[in-house]
């Protein structure tokens, strides 16, 4: 928790560093294998009204399940951060091109929350071992045709 009433005028470093248990609950969390390492590098810059931003970086090592096989896939990120604190009830902005945007509690926000939040977003949908591949996704195959038209496009070919 960052108290954001004491936030100096020009900003402050912020460094947040995941300990072992905390990594442990967010795979669970995510649903995958770990995440080895998790470290956000951020600076605060108060706004005014009370709000504030936040610039910085988020490395991580993470490991997931190949959509394929099921191997264990190893992947290191370093993902930019930049997110918008909001004064409590301050309504979101509606531009998609606008930072991510987090609700203040009172006068502090939680920048641990942030960040799992911005690892999560960060993940790999389908993450896959080198070389792993589906059944009929080779070079120039088309998948096999399947459901109650299969037989028709059969006869197609062959006519």
């Amino acid at each position: 928790m960052v108290n954001l009433a004491r936030l100096p005028p020009e900003g402050r470093e912020e460094r947040l560093e995941a300990k072992p248990a905390e990594c442990a609950a967010l795979a669970r969390r995510f649903g995958i294998l770990g995440v080895n390492r998790l470290v956000a590098r951020l600076r605060l810059r108060p706004e005014p009204g009370g709000l504030a931003t936040v610039d910085g970086r988020l490395e991580a090592e993470v490991v997931q399940a190949c959509v394929v096989t099921l191997d264990p896939v190893v992947q290191a990120m370093d993902e930019p951060v930049r997110l918008r604190i909001l004064a409590p009830g301050e309504a979101p902005s509606e531009d998609p091109e606008a930072p991510d945007e987090i609700e203040a509690e009172g006068d502090s926000v939680d920048l641990g929350e942030a960040i799992a939040e911005q690892l999560a977003l960060a993940l790999d949908p389908y993450p896959r071992v080198p070389g792993a591949a589906l059944p009929g996704e080779g070079e120039g195959e088309e998948p096999p045709p399947s459901g109650p038209f299969a037989g028709l496009a059969a006869l197609r070919k062959r006519g």
